[in-house]
């Protein structure tokens, strides 16, 4: 089954989120740009990178995390959808 655009909806703190995974090559590049120089992975830059490219509904950012709850579940279940596409 292939996983590009695969989409997957979940609940938090009463609010639905539309994941859709961009792809194997682009999970890759995501892990890639998120590295800090010294090699190990910035919480920050992920939860950018996740928010521009997996989570498509609604749009989300550090901002609209300061105005609702769901910060970590939501990060937590879209990186495990990018990396299983389940």
């Amino acid at each position: 089954m292939a996983k590009i655009g695969t989409q997957k909806t979940i609940e938090v703190e009463g609010i639905e989120y539309t994941l859709q995974h961009p792809g194997t090559r682009a999970n890759a590049q995501i892990q890639d740009r998120t590295m800090t120089d010294k090699g190990v992975p910035s919480m920050e830059k992920m939860a950018e990178e996740i928010f521009k490219h997996v989570v498509v509904n609604p749009k989300v950012s550090f901002e609209y995390f300061d105005e609702h709850d769901g910060y970590e579940e939501v990060l937590e279940e879209a990186m495990k959808f990018l990396r299983s596409g389940k």
